[in-house]
């Protein structure tokens, strides 16, 4: 007879634990050790940086990407690596700034004071300008002398943002301090707007030293489902070898299975964005169950028609036949005028031709309860009104437009129940 392998834990235990496992990795994503694809501009980055914390010499640079290109993950990569070398751990100074949270220099160096501890330093003191109360923080940090101040890297997220701010005054001094060599600082911007230098001011533009780094992700899908398979797999230490070893073979297996690699590629072409998988990989992994203790490729596919799924068109599957029909009334409205704008009055004419020349089960109804029903439509930003309401305008003369495609009211009516079918053909009368 011969003798099995002990198990450690129990299924349960197994289960429990893997979930415990794999949620904690997708939700707290670790900063990688090198970010994939872009060594050059972690190089590039990394130097710059440590010229201005070591050397004191000052600088400027823009990290320019699309959202989910990695330009976050990448300061942070390089701030780690910064702050790892001794002469820099107990020198430099951090000041991180966001556009969408310091929404106008008063916050903004309320912000900064706040970060450089110097609120004990300004006390109650006035200043007559940003320029002057800048130069006194940074004038605080020196230890004595002219040579000892220490390096400030102020981290500007949402750079594009701080160009909205009056006469751009925090960018002007910030980038200004960072020309002359009495402060060391370093100003990084992080923006996903490659039309951001327009968007400075010219006293602005020419105290920016034109430094930038531009973030174009070039991971290929083979490193992207490289990345499932690690991010799936269990780790050599898990108790339970013989389970982790099932686990991690199945792991392979969907990686290689042809309709797991599809809903793979659709989040792939769709967005390079990790925190996109991660959410993807996370309902994934939130489908094991005790009876259920490994993955599958229903649970894949699932996963990807859940996080595919359009909100506007899940929207549509609550209406009523009534803002149904106002809703087919308004795509005829679109063909016959060309896309123009139209008003509920438009709309409302458009309705009941519908149920005096073709409707046989749609019932009369008075003209508030169709105004009711277009407002619903409104409420849920199915219809969006061209105007701001600048003008006054009578509510059935307000000009609209629809905000759905096609498919997804077509979609909506086949998945209606009990959709009359005159409503269905004069729906398709109108998506002809």
């Amino acid at each position: 007879m011969s003798k099995r392998r002990p198990v450690a834990l129990s299924d349960v235990q197994c289960v429990s634990l893997v979930q415990e496992l794999l949620r904690e990795r997708l939700c707290h994503q670790k900063l990688p050790d090198q970010p994939i694809g872009l060594d050059s501009q972690h190089k590039h980055l990394l130097e710059l940086l440590r010229r201005t914390a070591v050397h004191g010499e000052s600088n400027s640079v823009l990290i320019v990407g699309p959202r989910g290109s990695g330009k976050t993950m990448l300061l942070g990569c390089v701030l780690r690596e910064l702050m790892s070398l001794k002469e820099v751990q107990k020198n430099v100074l951090l000041v991180e700034l966001n556009g969408l949270l310091q929404v106008d220099d008063k916050i903004a160096l309320k912000e900064i004071t706040r970060q450089l501890h110097l609120e004990n330093v300004v006390g109650d003191k006035v200043f007559g300008s940003f320029a002057e109360n800048l130069a006194f923080l940074l004038e605080a940090l020196k230890k004595g002398d002219k040579s000892s101040s220490r390096p400030v890297l102020f981290l500007l997220d949402e750079f594009d943002l701080f160009a909205h701010h009056k006469n751009q005054t925090l960018l002007y001094n910030l980038l200004d301090v960072s020309q002359s060599a009495q402060t060391p600082v370093a100003v990084v911007g992080l923006t996903c707007r490659l039309d951001v230098l327009e968007l400075l001011e010219k006293r602005v533009k020419s105290r920016f030293s034109h430094r930038q780094i531009h973030l174009f992700s070039s991971l290929s899908f083979s490193q992207y489902v490289d990345v499932v398979r690690q991010q799936l797999g269990l780790p050599q230490d898990f108790p339970d070898h013989r389970f982790s070893s099932q686990w991690n073979q199945s792991v392979t297996k969907l990686c290689e299975d042809k309709s797991v690699l599809e809903v793979l590629k659709r989040s792939f072409n769709s967005s390079k964005d990790f925190r996109t998988l991660y959410s993807l990989l996370f309902m994934t992994v939130s489908r094991v169950s005790v009876s259920h203790s490994t993955l599958c490729e229903a649970d894949f596919l699932e996963s990807g028609r859940l996080i595919s799924a359009d909100s506007k068109a899940n929207v549509l599957h609550g209406l009523s036949i009534l803002e149904l029909c106002l809703i087919i009334a308004m795509k005829h409205l679109n063909d016959t005028y060309d896309g123009e704008p139209f008003n509920f009055q438009m709309v409302h004419n458009e309705f009941k031709k519908f149920i005096q020349r073709k409707s046989h089960s749609i019932h009369k109804f008075e003209k508030p309860v169709v105004m009711k029903a277009f407002e619903h439509l409104l409420q849920l930003e199915l219809v969006r009104p061209v105007d701001s309401g600048v003008c006054k305008v009578q509510r059935e003369y307000q000009l609209m437009r629809l905000m759905l495609e096609h498919g997804q009211v077509m979609e909506a009516l086949q998945r209606y129940p009990q959709c009359p079918t005159d409503v269905k053909q004069w729906a398709l009368s109108a998506f002809a």
